[in-house]
């Protein structure tokens, strides 16, 4: 019995190794799993479009003080680089001829108007008694004449007075706006003139402030074509800036309008945007950057970058998962970045989903098992990087 079952074990050793390669060679013959992937499922949303432009701050009024009449500055009644109101007193011309020529005027008119009572009189008078032939229809006629130049000589005493009260006014140097004044160009003692070409001091109103921004002709041109075809909605005028180190300037702008000629040298065009500049952290001559909103894309494709990679002729393109669950490839067109997203304009279409994760791993034509991710909230606005 015992010779039997030796006999018998090597045959079922070997059965059971039959069987073991069986299913070995079972297993590597059964196709591996689909490769999972990462997609998002892109939808059309509108996106506002913002264009990126360089521009440079400039003030919104500036004024240059000047004297009105000539003298020797007595007082100098501000602090260089002060706040001034308008109407605030800054220089003080010596008054003391111009106090005396008002004075003059003064007994010079009070003079004709004392005469004119008198010869208003006579002319009176010597019509009554021309009636009755007391006196000649010369006399008469002399009489009135003379009241008549009286009364042109009251006129212009009064002006005299008005231009010499105007003179003496002048005296004192007010500031025509308000603003942020400067050094002055002169000291008290100093003689000035009426017709001095240096200013004594200038103001600068800092708030609000412009922006001067420039745009090329040829983006404007395509802007407004895009806009005549429907392609984008109009857009709020609002402007953002940014400061030379990249800082986000926390008020929003308004752009007030748009030179109607083209600069010759560089062809571009001068947009001005007013912003409010109550602590007067923009000063004028700054290098800023600023984002235009040009207009509203109402059915626009936003496609993470990470899914969008670029084919050996340095196009666009990226993998999507068909209805059947199979990999394709597209080649796109974008027109520009929105935050961290391409702004897809042909190519992709609604519905579509982007494989966003695991790229590397699969191509064109393979069957994958997709799983939705989260793509990330969208961006309100859009710069004008061009990715095509």
């Amino acid at each position: 019995m015992l010779k039997r079952l030796t006999a018998f074990a090597p045959l079922c050793a070997g059965l059971a190794l039959l069987a073991l390669t069986a299913c070995q060679k079972k297993q590597e013959q059964a196709p591996p799993p689909p490769q999972q992937v990462g997609v998002v499922t892109l939808h059309p949303q509108a996106v506002p479009l913002r264009a990126e432009l360089a521009g440079r701050t400039s003030s919104y009024r500036v004024s240059d003080v000047r004297p009105q009449v000539a003298g020797i500055i007595k007082q100098r009644l501000f602090e260089e680089g002060a706040t001034v109101k308008a109407g605030q007193l800054l220089y003080q011309i010596d008054p003391a001829p111009y106090e005396a020529t008002y004075e003059q005027a003064q007994g010079t008119l009070a003079n004709a108007e004392a005469n004119l009572i008198s010869l208003k009189s006579k002319a009176e008078r010597y019509g009554e008694l021309v009636k009755v032939e007391g006196v000649s229809k010369q006399d008469y006629d002399d009489a009135r004449a003379a009241y008549q130049q009286g009364l042109a000589t009251v006129i212009a005493d009064k002006a005299a007075l008005k231009a010499a009260k105007v003179n003496l006014d002048y005296t004192r140097i007010t500031a025509p706006i308000s603003g942020r004044i400067g050094r002055s160009s002169i000291t008290e003692g100093a003689l000035v003139t009426a017709d001095q070409t240096t200013a004594l001091a200038t103001i600068t109103q800092l708030d609000p402030i412009y922006v001067d921004i420039t745009q090329s002709s040829m983006e404007m041109t395509s802007l407004k074509r895009r806009l005549a075809s429907g392609g984008l909605s109009q857009a709020s005028a609002q402007v953002t800036l940014k400061l030379e180190d990249g800082m986000e300037y926390g008020t929003p702008g308004t752009l007030k309008f748009a030179e109607v000629s083209v600069d010759q040298e560089s062809g571009a065009v001068t947009l001005r945007a007013q912003f409010p500049n109550p602590q007067e952290m923009l000063l004028p001559g700054m290098y800023v950057r600023t984002l235009v909103e040009q207009g509203v894309m109402p059915n626009a494709i936003l496609a993470p970058q990470q899914g969008v990679t670029r084919n050996p002729k340095s196009e666009p393109v990226a993998l999507v998962v068909t209805a059947d669950n199979k990999v394709e490839q597209r080649t796109l067109t974008v027109d520009r970045t929105v935050g961290d997203k391409w702004l897809v304009t042909k190519g992709l279409n609604d519905g579509d989903r982007l494989i966003v994760e695991g790229t590397a791993k699969v191509k064109a034509g393979q069957t994958v098992t997709p799983v939705q991710v989260e793509a990330g909230a969208a961006p309100a606005t859009g710069s004008s990087g061009n990715g095509k």
